[in-house]
């Protein structure tokens, strides 16, 4: 059975990146084809399409009642995006952050990370609290929309206009990638969850820590995939577009989502470790990302550290584990 579970896990992960890039390649065609500015496209459309895994397996988790699966995997995403992602990253490429709506959402993200931090503090996430953070999400949409209708010569638009230019596709096999894309989503979510509970029981150790190292990983693979293309291209802007749309959308959307459909009771850890790890991460996030004079810059040096975090974090929970 063991043996099941694990296969199930790869291959309900490589089925889940797969079906992700599909959704969104689909949706960012579509968008192009009704003629959704390209800022939008790139802050909407594919910082938020790429965390549509995330979404789903937190959702999954929330209905089949296993918790840790669902916030470890949306707070080991957050954790997982700015010091492996952006760490890898930035060693590949230093990423200069050039576009203001980007600058505009570190301090949002810093912000929304500390809501969350508050709403967790006392051991629960009720319902209430899930409203709270779906009705922020929802008013952080519309602001991102009316500062991409005006900011339409932004960097980020310019870069994305260039990369939409190299890949065109009819409206008809857009709209099928986006329908396929996401059955598939949602068919390799669940298995993904399936697994790694067995996998959890089998070892004996708790879903929450399955969630923030094997799930986690694996739903932010979309992620790391397109920062790696976007900064070897050079599109800088994107490379860290991506990270912030899937963060605020993991900590607002996919919480508030899991949260709305079960009530969940937090473990302690989650606020005193996984949370302050989070917390730490995004407010150096925001420092580095604003910076002090002129456009922020991530250096190769930024990014070994942030990967050295990782690292020792990820070491830290599968020793505590055992």
């Amino acid at each position: 059975m063991m043996l099941v579970a694990f296969l199930a896990v790869l291959f309900g992960l490589a089925l889940l990146v797969w079906s992700a890039d599909r959704f969104v390649e689909g949706s960012a065609a579509a968008a192009r084809n009704f003629g959704m500015p390209p800022l939008l496209i790139g802050m909407v459309i594919v910082g938020f399409g790429t965390s549509a895994p995330e979404m789903l397996v937190s959702a999954l988790a929330a209905m089949q009642n296993t918790p840790g699966i669902a916030l470890g995997n949306a707070y080991g995403s957050n954790i997982t995006n700015i010091a492996l992602i952006l760490g890898v990253t930035a060693l590949i490429s230093p990423i200069a952050v050039h576009s203001q709506v980007l600058r505009k959402e570190l301090p949002i993200l810093t912000a929304v990370t500390l809501l969350a931090g508050y709403q967790i503090w006392d051991g629960g996430l009720t319902r209430i609290d899930a409203l709270v953070l779906l009705g922020v999400f929802a008013g952080l949409m519309a602001w991102t929309i009316v500062q991409g209708l005006r900011k339409r010569t932004d960097p980020l638009g310019q870069e994305m206009e260039a990369e939409l230019s190299e890949q065109t596709m009819p409206m008809n096999r857009a709209l099928f990638w986006i329908v396929a894309g996401l059955l598939l989503l949602i068919a390799s979510s669940r298995l993904l969850v399936w697994g790694a509970v067995e996998i959890a029981h089998g070892f004996g150790v708790s879903d929450l820590i399955i969630g923030l190292t094997i799930v986690a990983i694996g739903t932010s693979l979309p992620e790391l995939a397109s920062s790696v293309i976007a900064a070897r291209k050079g599109e800088h802007d994107i490379a860290l577009g991506n990270i912030l749309g899937s963060n605020l959308f993991n900590t607002l959307a996919v919480v508030g989502i899991a949260g709305g459909i079960r009530p969940m009771s937090v473990p302690p850890e989650v606020f005193s470790r996984d949370m302050l790890v989070m917390a730490s991460l995004t407010l150096a996030l925001f420092v580095i990302g604003w910076g002090v004079r002129g456009h922020g810059r991530i250096n190769r040096i930024e990014g070994a550290a942030l990967l050295t975090c990782y690292v020792g974090y990820t070491a830290y929970l599968i020793v505590g584990a055992f």
